[in-house]
């Protein structure tokens, strides 16, 4: 069985990381990326097994790049470390790419009412809608994914705050990656953690905001 490290962007996660790193399939390695956690995330993810890396400079993007430089798999997965998406999911996606795909993405499901919050839906949909005119077929831009890790490096991605993803799958899209999208469950996320994004209308204008000037 090929070994997956899993990158898990990290921002005061203590209590959803016993949960996140629980529910990882063997195999699969967890690598916490602390973005500067004021709750003792980092001793948390070390008491339970996860190699824990320490990011300075605040932003989602920051924290995952920093995680892909420090994976050691040939593929390696991303997901947020808030518990909303359920690790089993993974293996589907490393499934379709050690068989073509170039990535593979999930596509969020809500498990029940006010998960996804009105404004966060409405410009994910928003951006999916630029990137299929650009002939990438996604329908969501989610924090959970697969893909190699050489060639996530080649893409050489810029973006160290929220625009990160969307500028992963523009770029993914100039070089006609082959990307494939499966649908996963998106749950609450785990009592005791705050949104950075989707939890506020504030939150969601930042990373349209950062988003947008990806797009320029």
């Amino acid at each position: 069985m090929d070994e997956i490290d899993v990158v898990l962007p990290c921002l005061n996660e203590a209590a959803a990381l016993p949960l996140v790193l629980a529910a990882l399939p063997p195999g699969y390695r967890a690598i916490v990326v602390d973005n500067g956690s004021t709750d003792g995330s980092p001793d948390v993810a070390a008491s339970l097994g996860a190699k824990v890396v320490h990011e300075p400079r605040k932003g989602y993007g920051a924290a995952v790049h920093t995680g892909l430089e420090h994976a050691a798999t040939d593929l390696v997965a991303f997901m947020d470390a808030d518990a909303s998406f359920d690790g089993g999911d993974l293996p589907t996606l490393v499934y379709a790419v050690h068989n073509g795909a170039d990535m593979a993405v999930g596509k969020r499901i809500p498990s029940q009412r006010g998960v996804w919050p009105w404004h966060a839906r409405a410009g994910n949909a928003v951006l999916a809608a630029l990137l299929r005119r650009r002939g990438l077929p996604v329908t969501d831009i989610a924090p959970i994914r697969v893909a190699g890790r050489t060639a996530l490096l080649d893409l050489g991605v810029q973006d160290r705050a929220f625009g990160y993803p969307l500028e992963l799958l523009l770029r993914a899209a100039e070089n006609r990656w082959q990307v494939v999208e499966f649908d996963v469950v998106y749950r609450p996320r785990a009592a005791g953690t705050k949104s950075k994004v989707s939890g506020s209308v504030r939150g969601t204008l930042r990373a349209v905001r950062d988003m947008a000037g990806v797009l320029r």
